[in-house]
């Protein structure tokens, strides 16, 4: 198959939109093998051109007790006719992908008719049909990417890469050109919360992701840290020369994305972590490297069993990191070759989107608290991927990859939903309510928590426009804005305060509930906020499964 060929149909049947984001998100994983993709509803192609197609990918919904969508009944019925010939779609290749719900009996009954009557008339199945399971703790995902991980396999065997073409890295989308970095919290505010805006460029729109995805940034470490790492490690002469990786050990993974010829500067600037807190086995590899007698007896002492406490004190109790254990056992000299097994890599971090897509077409925008905090060494510490961003400059480029979250908003823009924000957990809610306003539903509510009004209220002038338009109905706790000598409001305080209200909208309207990440102890306050109201109001001693989403991790 020539640059010219490499196309691929992609037809998806859908009726809340699901299979849609499938699609669409197979279609990305497509082009990082350089294909181009057409991506088709079943109602908007015309069956008759099917003979013509050598390669099609189906992705196709289940509805009500095993039926087809809609969208793909006219199609089915073509497909069914007896007068078709055994080898009519002799020349075509083809995949398919189910999105089902195993708790039902015909558990993604469409895709699996269609993959049989395909393989009678001729066409052959080139991987495994995938089948996406509600019921799965990863939802659709638990087989949705192994899956895709097939076909792509299954399409480099049939059509490979050409020698001057790569595999596009799956973790990234095109770069992302910073064009926004503003404090949203007062100036004199002990917390620096900043809004981020990233555009890209005429590929984002074969990007989609929905509210409650998770932008996963590769940061680079800053360039004076680096430059005093390596001056340290006495390799600032070598810094700027040119190595070529090998990897010659397969049971040793190299991070994610290494080019073949990479500088040590650009090497610990980009892909490992000298920020880190260091395992039990760099302390191993220091013992090797070091021909000082103390140092090796200290770092005996360590690696003993009797010696686990010490090493806890020294080293884990007060978050020590690798540099500023370097920089106490000077005598160690790592060899260069050595440095993919000493340092780990330095990770992507995930942070919630907080805009719609359909809001802003060609942008993601982050709201990200920039950590700093001192030590039990009183030594001052910077989040690695946080000070990043902190430094970044509008017409600066970012590497960032997109996650799936939880987050599925109801297929009715009439259902109510009712959002939890506390603090910078109310980046996913911002994504959720532009989308609702963007399709015109505005049965939204927003419990937003912070500790001032004027300090640290974030996007106060959005849910301002979008309550003076009756879209939002916006409630907010201020916990050090309550008079000295009173008690002080929480999120959990108002939900209480509403829950007459709150449980009316779960009963009556099945209303859905998306509660920000949080690392206090607010999320147990808010559940019990709506335990009691299920109970006071309901009779209830919990809530239905699936009505409470939480986006949250540590």
């Amino acid at each position: 198959m020539s640059d010219e060929n490499r196309t691929v149909l992609i037809l998806y049947a859908t009726e809340t939109g699901a299979a849609r984001e499938v699609a669409d998100r197979l279609a990305r994983h497509c082009r990082r093998i350089h294909f181009t993709c057409r991506v088709l509803s079943t109602d908007k192609y015309s069956l008759s051109d099917l003979i013509s197609e050598p390669l099609v990918l189906f992705v196709i919904a289940t509805t009500g007790a095993g039926s087809e969508p809609r969208a793909m009944t006219p199609m089915w019925k073509t497909l069914l006719r007896s007068d078709l010939p055994s080898d009519l779609f002799d020349d075509l290749a083809f995949a398919v992908f189910g999105l089902g719900d195993s708790a039902y009996e015909k558990f993604c009954w469409p895709a699996k008719k269609l993959s049989r009557r395909l393989s009678s008339l001729g066409a052959t199945e080139i991987c495994e049909r995938g089948e996406g399971d509600d019921q799965d703790p990863l939802g659709l995902d638990g087989a949705l990417e192994p899956w895709m991980g097939k076909v792509l396999d299954a399409l480099l065997r049939s059509y490979p890469l050409p020698d001057h073409l790569e595999i596009i890295p799956a973790a990234t989308v095109p770069s992302a050109r910073v064009s926004c970095n503003t404090r949203i919290t007062a100036e004199d505010w002990y917390q620096d919360v900043r809004h981020l805006e990233f555009d890209f460029d005429e590929e984002i729109r074969h990007t989609r992701f929905s509210p409650g995805d998770v932008a996963v940034v590769r940061p680079l470490a800053l360039a004076s840290d680096v430059d005093t790492f390596l001056r340290s490690m006495y390799w600032l002469d070598v810094a700027d020369i040119p190595l070529r990786i090998t990897h010659t050990m397969t049971d040793q993974s190299l991070p994610e994305h290494l080019p073949a010829v990479v500088t040590p500067r650009a090497l610990f600037t980009e892909y490992l972590d000298f920020n880190a807190v260091p395992r039990r086995s760099f302390f191993e590899y220091l013992r090797y490297f070091t021909d000082d007698e103390l140092e090796r007896e200290k770092l005996d002492e360590f690696l003993s069993r009797e010696g686990a406490d010490d090493l806890y004190e020294y080293c884990y109790k007060v978050r020590r990191t690798i540099r500023e254990v370097l920089s106490e056992f000077r005598h160690v000299k790592i060899p260069m070759e050595y440095i993919f097994d000493v340092f780990p890599p330095l990770r992507p971090r995930q942070f919630s989107i907080a805009s719609s897509i359909k809001r802003f077409p060609s942008q993601i925008h982050l709201c990200v608290a920039i950590v700093k905090y001192r030590t039990k060494l009183k030594v001052p510490r910077r989040g690695v991927c946080t000070a990043f961003l902190a430094s970044l400059q509008p017409g600066d480029k970012v590497q960032i990859g997109l996650e799936k979250g939880l987050i599925k908003l109801p297929a009715d823009n009439n259902t109510p939903v009712i959002c939890v924000g506390p603090g910078t957990g109310v980046a996913p809610m911002r994504a959720v309510i532009q989308e609702r306003v963007h399709l015109g539903a505005h049965a939204n509510t927003l419990y937003f928590g912070c500790r001032s009004a004027t300090k640290d209220q974030h996007y106060a002038s959005d849910w301002r426009t979008h309550a003076s338009a009756d879209a939002l109905a916006y409630r907010a706790a201020f916990s050090r804005d309550s008079p000295e000598g009173t008690k002080r409001v929480y999120v959990q305080d108002l939900i209480e305060e509403d829950a007459e209200r709150v449980w009316g909208c779960y009963v009556e309207a099945r209303a859905s509930l998306y509660r920000g990440r949080s690392a206090n102890k607010m999320p147990l306050a808010v559940k019990n906020a709506l335990r009691s109201a299920a109970e006071t109001y309901g009779g209830l001693t919990r809530l239905k499964r699936g009505q409470l989403i939480e986006e949250c991790w540590s």
